[in-house]
């Protein structure tokens, strides 16, 4: 992964492509304006007009193509979420319990290190979303409930594979690990200087996870 997600593509160059493929990197250049926005002025300081501006487009097509900037922070927040969804799918292909969680763990602090202000963006419009009114607590809603979901379906698999103790209330242990990783990013916010104090956050989740899913009894120690 690399800190620019967007393809750059030089100057001179757009008059070769497609249209469908001028819509989708002026799309990918204005989510990363307002990324670069929402995290150098926080929301209130990313209008659609300046986004257009700042992206190199006119000052109406971000309104044109988002609708709204409700509309334009629920795609910046679709955006980032699908980019770690396909890193945290190909880093726990094939894996299942405690070993799911501990490769999500690693993928979430490198996301961290390597993207770091997509992970900010993110979550200051996750902070925001709990705000009476919010423009985006739908879509996060659907995004916290997935991930919940997802870490609790490894760890049944986990138990049905008998990797993991089945005494372990599934559903509490995946509350916990969501809430510890939002935890982890906020303390990030308050201190975005301190990456090595959240390489050691991450590093302490595997440890509490390997506390609280057990291995069964006489299998020894995960």
């Amino acid at each position: 992964m690399s800190s620019g997600r967007n393809n750059a593509v030089k100057k001179g160059q757009e008059g070769r492509l497609t249209q469908a493929e001028r819509t989708a990197l002026s799309d990918t250049r204005m989510v990363e304006t307002a990324i670069d926005l929402i995290v150098q002025h926080g929301i209130e300081g990313m209008t659609l007009k300046e986004v257009g501006e700042a992206a190199g487009y006119s000052r109406g097509l971000a309104g044109y193509r988002f609708g709204s900037k409700e509309g334009l922070m629920n795609h910046v927040i679709r955006t980032i979420g699908d980019e770690w969804l396909r890193e945290l799918t190909q880093v726990t292909s094939g894996k299942v319990g405690l070993d799911a969680i501990c490769s999500a763990i690693d993928a979430h602090y490198r996301f961290c290190r390597e993207a770091p202000d997509h992970v900010f963006a993110f979550y200051i419009l996750w902070f925001q979303s709990v705000s009476p009114g919010s423009l985006c607590k739908d879509v996060m809603v659907s995004i916290h409930e997935r991930r919940q979901k997802d870490v609790a379906e490894w760890i049944k698999q986990g138990i049905e594979k008998g990797l993991i103790d089945p005494s372990v209330n599934t559903d509490v242990v995946a509350e916990q690990f969501c809430s510890a990783v939002i935890g982890i990013v906020y303390q990030w916010l308050v201190k975005p200087e301190a990456l090595d104090e959240v390489e050691r956050l991450h590093a302490g989740l595997k440890q509490i996870m390997k506390k609280l899913l057990p291995p069964v009894q006489g299998q020894g120690k995960a």
